[in-house]
């Protein structure tokens, strides 16, 4: 039998606020995706989300749905 976690990975609002939009640093996504790696989970799906704060600032993050074998 399978478990499931969904995750929302996003950035710090600094850069939204210092540069009106925050990008996923590749290196820290990769460094939590392979610590989940580490506890058994896999990534089923992803998708790029979008969210507004702060009326004009932009902020990216992705909703990480992961699996593994319940143990």
């Amino acid at each position: 039998m399978k478990e499931y976690k969904a995750v929302i990975y996003q950035e710090g609002m600094l850069g939204s606020l210092l540069l009106g939009e925050s990008k996923i640093n590749p290196v820290r996504f990769s460094a939590f995706l392979n610590a989940n790696a580490k506890d058994g989970w896999e990534v089923v799906t992803m998708e790029k989300d979008i969210r507004r704060m702060l009326l004009f600032f932009k902020r990216e993050g992705y909703v990480v749905i992961m699996q593994r074998e319940r143990g």
